[in-house]
């Protein structure tokens, strides 16, 4: 009776081991996934922070409009590094 409770416990063990670690890959691998280009916001310390239409321009400058509900965040960075924020709700 001793040899079989021994030999369950070692299995019961061995199963533990196995399933934390496929349970610690599974979260390492989708926490290194990027979000995907389609959707309208990203994850960031694990708030929703919403995507914008950014247009990237030659010379480093940027602009960017980001749509919430009936308002409009225009964010804008020119190429010698002047950042400009404008919100307008209509």
């Amino acid at each position: 009776m001793a040899r079989i409770s021994k030999t369950a416990i070692v299995l019961g063990g061995l199963v533990l081991v196995v399933a934390v670690g496929y349970a610690s890959a599974a979260a390492a691998q989708a926490t290194s996934q990027p979000t995907p280009k389609n959707w309208n916001y990203e994850i960031k310390d694990g708030k929703r922070v919403p995507k914008g239409q950014r247009v990237n321009n030659a010379d480093g400058s940027w602009r960017e409009e980001v749509r919430q509900g009936s308002c409009i965040t225009v964010k804008e960075k020119t190429s010698s590094g002047e950042y400009k924020e404008t919100r307008r709700c209509d």
